[in-house]
């Protein structure tokens, strides 16, 4: 059973041992983080800007002790002063336990504590188009496109990559489970 708790610096070791190459760690972080192969400590430096925001709060979940059993990683940040919309980022599962619906049942899981814990309305996130994997999850786990929304893009290497804005409402998140 996949469990979550707080991210912790030792963290960053085994998210960054996850992205093995340039076109992974784009599909990932876009262009937040500037250099491939990811640092460690760049991860926790850019966490710990945010260590003094009552808005923004790093995740890894596990299903065993111990660094072997962490299994994902995702950001979690309020979008409004109200804290009714969140927004999940960063979210990566381990390249070893991919193809098992591992990441579905992680998201589902965020998605229970963003709706039951903290009481929010909607949840959003971005993903590009080509990263249909993780596409296929979100859909699995109740996110639906949001067509109203503007396509981002971004420029990756010698492409134009589009971002897909999702969204999940209490109400999708209850199907979806219930499926």
């Amino acid at each position: 059973m996949l469990r979550m708790r707080p991210y912790k610096p030792i963290d960053a070791l085994t998210v960054a041992g996850w992205i093995k190459d340039e076109r992974s760690f784009r599909l990932w972080s876009a262009d937040r983080f500037r250099d491939f192969p990811l640092d460690p400590e760049e991860l926790n430096r850019h966490y710990a800007d945010h260590d003094n925001c009552d808005n923004f709060y790093p995740f890894t979940f596990f299903d065993g002790p111990g660094r072997e059993g962490v299994t994902g990683h995702m950001i979690m940040r309020f979008t409004d002063e109200e804290k009714t919309a969140l927004r999940f980022g960063f979210v990566i599962l381990d390249d070893k336990r991919r193809g098992c619906g591992l990441g579905t049942e992680m998201v589902r899981l965020a998605l229970s504590y963003a709706f039951l814990i903290l009481k929010v309305h909607t949840v959003s996130l971005g993903v590009f188009e080509e990263n249909t994997p993780a596409l296929r999850c979100y859909l699995r786990a109740g996110f639906k496109v949001d067509e109203s929304a503007k396509a981002e893009h971004f420029d990756i290497g010698q492409e134009k990559w589009r971002c897909k804005e999702l969204l999940c409402s209490r109400e999708d998140w209850e199907r979806a489970k219930d499926e």
